[in-house]
């Protein structure tokens, strides 16, 4: 699963890498985005405005929003059944974006935070659906998660998921107002090749959402560094 990460970049990197219009709702660079947080996102209905949904997806169905807690992440492979999430994959998809994120490793008893990013070490967008819910004084509450697929070889040995991330060649088509067909989303839910992606460990700053500053993603530990490029 994806629990934590990374948007370190400022407004207009994002909005040269997603060709936006607008990115005036952009706060600031984050370093430990944790759910339950209001995130960054590019919805289907918006494609050309940088929106903040809470990441935690509550289905419009829901009677009480807590279960976006259990929401974070959505499984690539069965996300168009499932009736928490199959609406959302017709109807409502979005990017959300980042520069990395984390997972942890088992060591024995332990579980060490490690750091994914791309080899460019660029913005990338990891594939997300959306919803709306009507709170109970009136008003509407957007949320999001992430799609997750079974990991590659290089991003197996810290677990066994990884996000999906979807190229900017396939932006378009992932955000089409539209249900996709089979043949056009099982592609883009295959995952991103080993050889774009690294890895190293750091420390467990990460693991309290409170630490949200540079030191998060610091390399720390001799496993960092066969990985490192």
């Amino acid at each position: 699963m994806c629990g934590r990460y990374t948007l370190t970049v400022d407004a207009q990197a994002i909005q040269l890498a997603f060709q936006l219009d607008d990115v005036s709702a952009w706060a600031q660079p984050r370093f430990n985005i944790a759910p339950s947080q209001r995130v960054a996102v590019i919805t289907d209905r918006d494609p050309k405005v940088l929106q903040y949904f809470k990441w935690g997806l509550i289905p419009f169905w829901a009677k009480d929003p807590a279960i976006g807690q259990r929401m974070i992440n959505a499984r690539s492979e069965t996300a168009a059944e499932k009736p928490s999430f199959r609406t959302a994959f017709k109807r409502r998809r979005c990017l959300i974006p980042a520069d990395g994120y984390f997972e942890w490793q088992k060591r024995g008893s332990q579980k060490v935070p490690m750091y994914i990013q791309r080899n460019d070490r660029e913005v990338f967008a990891m594939a997300g659906l959306w919803e709306s819910w009507k709170q109970p004084d009136g008003s509407t509450l957007h949320s999001c998660t992430i799609l997750t697929t079974e990991a590659n070889d290089t991003i197996r040995p810290i677990h066994h998921r990884m996000v999906v991330m979807i190229e900017p060649k396939d932006y378009n088509l992932w955000l089409a107002p539209r249900e996709l067909k089979q043949q056009d989303w099982i592609p883009l839910m295959a995952g991103c090749p080993g050889d774009k992606l690294r890895f190293f460990e750091v420390s467990t700053q990460v693991n309290r959402p409170i630490n949200d500053n540079p030191s998060v993603i610091v390399p720390a530990g001799p496993s960092a560094q066969p990985n490192l490029l």
